[in-house]
Formats: C-alpha cells, sequence, structure tokens
C-alpha cells in the first residue's frame, strides 16, 4: 500500500483534533475529487512498518480524538491488509480514540453485500471503526455547509450501531 500524506493533527475530517492517513489507490473516479492524484496505487510513499509507528506516535496525545482514513480509497481490496493491521493496532493501544474512514462504496450494497463475504479483512476492519462515511463524492451534490462530508449523497454512519441493529444509524 502507498499513502499520500499522513496529518498528524486534522480538525477537518471528524469531531476534534485527528490523525489522517490518505491512503492511495482509488477506482471510484469521482469527477470533482479533492484528492484525485491519489486514484493512483503507487502515488505518494511506500506504506511501512515505520509508517504505522509514525502514525501510533502521532495518536499518542491526550489532545488527540482519533485516527481518521481517507483516500484515494481506504476499503479498496488492494488497501485492506494495511488498513486492518492499522486499525487493529490502534483500537488495541487507544481504546477511548474514536476511528472514522471515508469510502466511496456504499454500506449496504458494496460493503456489507459484497465485500464482507468475500475479503476477509473487510469485516475486521469493520469492527474496528466508529465511524464509516460512506458514498461516492458526487460534484453535482457538493455543499459546503456540509459537516464531515463531501456531497449531500454521503452519509455518516454509527458503525457498531448500525451492526448490532442491522440498519443504518446515522451520526449526527
Amino acid at each position: 500500500m502507498y499513502y499520500a500524506i499522513i496529518k498528524p493533527a486534522d480538525v477537518a475530517n471528524g469531531p476534534g483534533v485527528r490523525v489522517s492517513l490518505f491512503v492511495s489507490g482509488c477506482t471510484h473516479y469521482c469527477k470533482g475529487c479533492f484528492n484525485a492524484e491519489a486514484w493512483d496505487f503507487h502515488y505518494g510513499k511506500e506504506y511501512t512498518k515505520e509508517t504505522s509507528e509514525q502514525i501510533i506516535r502521532n495518536l499518542d496525545h491526550s489532545y488527540i480524538a482519533g485516527l481518521t482514513l481517507l483516500g484515494g480509497e481506504p476499503l479498496h481490496p488492494e488497501n485492506q491488509t494495511e488498513v486492518l493491521k492499522l486499525v487493529e493496532e490502534v483500537r488495541r493501544r487507544f481504546p477511548d480514540k474514536t476511528i472514522w474512514c471515508y469510502t466511496g462504496y456504499d454500506f449496504e450494497a458494496d460493503i456489507l453485500g459484497d465485500m464482507v463475504k468475500n475479503i476477509p479483512q473487510t469485516r475486521r476492519i469493520l469492527d474496528c471503526l466508529d465511524v464509516l462515511v460512506d458514498g461516492k463524492f458526487v460534484e453535482e451534490k457538493k455543499d459546503l455547509k456540509l459537516r464531515f462530508k463531501g456531497s449531500s449523497n454521503q452519509r455518516i454512519i454509527k458503525v457498531p450501531e448500525s451492526l448490532a441493529h442491522r440498519e443504518v444509524i446515522l451520526w449526527e
């Protein structure tokens, strides 16, 4: 896996001050994507053990609320092995910090419908997430007033509650 950037203090992609990892590689090709250079799976730097250790060090401060994964596409099958290692380590080391993930995939149709059945890492990743922002960015539905999402079709989903109730429960 490659990554475009790590932001050690991000306030735009989830509540509080967060560490954000922008992974590389995406096949959604959303018109108007703010990070189109990260569509390339080899854009940026190679993700290594040292990268993971840097993220853990960045998270190890009381003022950091959690980790946010963006892209590119963190849930693309090619990225899931490294994403899984990271979120499991973060959950183990920092159980009180939240983990948010942005994806262009649809929660029910793509993630629960196909990915959970066909990619072993997907369910384990979901078990570590607190919030998933799902849906492709749609330029025609872009709204700068939206909180923590780029277009009005996207949803901010509470993952544990949604899995437990077998229906989408939105984060407010």
